[in-house]
């Protein structure tokens, strides 16, 4: 829910009032980012960003352990009426069996941390992203503090088997 209102707050921040037919640069933003956070498959294993460009041209970025859900984050921004362009850079992790340990494992870390849980982890798509390469684990989302950050890296950086650890967690304002 907290990423839900993040979200909303954020698209309500940045258009004003439009008329149906006008697809201003800042209308393209908040839907690009509405569909991207609608895919069917998009999960907390899963880290989407985009940019949108002042031609409305949208780059994708990001790592996603399915590759399907690169293909349908390309094909859901091109229908978007104004989009000029899609330039799709999501990065498919590799396939293994080692990574998907650590993932449930950092997950477990996380989200049984009772504060983490409490205010984390009864989301669709939690704001706390586990992603995954090779062993190193890279932390992204938005976190309500700096104490759940810390919290967030200190359980990750306990996982075994986990390489290193990148905090990328964004502390929201």
């Amino acid at each position: 829910m907290r990423k839900f209102l993040a979200l909303f707050a954020m698209a309500a921040a940045l258009g004003a009032a439009s008329t149906p037919g006008d697809r201003t640069h800042d209308n393209i933003v908040k839907e690009v980012r509405h569909e991207l956070v609608m895919l069917p498959y998009y999960n907390l294993f899963d880290n989407l960003s985009f940019k949108v460009d002042p031609n409305n041209n949208v780059t994708l970025l990001g790592q996603v352990t399915n590759p399907t859900l690169k293909s349908d984050a390309g094909n859901v921004v091109k229908r978007i009426e104004g989009v000029n362009s899609v330039n799709n850079q999501i990065e498919v992790l590799p396939l293994s069996p080692n990574d998907d340990q650590i993932r449930r494992a950092v997950y477990r870390a996380i989200y049984a941390n009772p504060t983490l849980a409490t205010r984390y982890g009864f989301q669709a798509v939690p704001s706390i992203h586990i992603i995954v390469k090779n062993g190193n684990v890279t932390l992204e989302g938005v976190v309500a503090n700096e104490t759940d950050k810390n919290i967030a890296n200190v359980q990750a950086n306990g996982v075994p088997g986990v390489f290193s650890v990148t905090n990328n967690l964004r502390v929201e304002k």
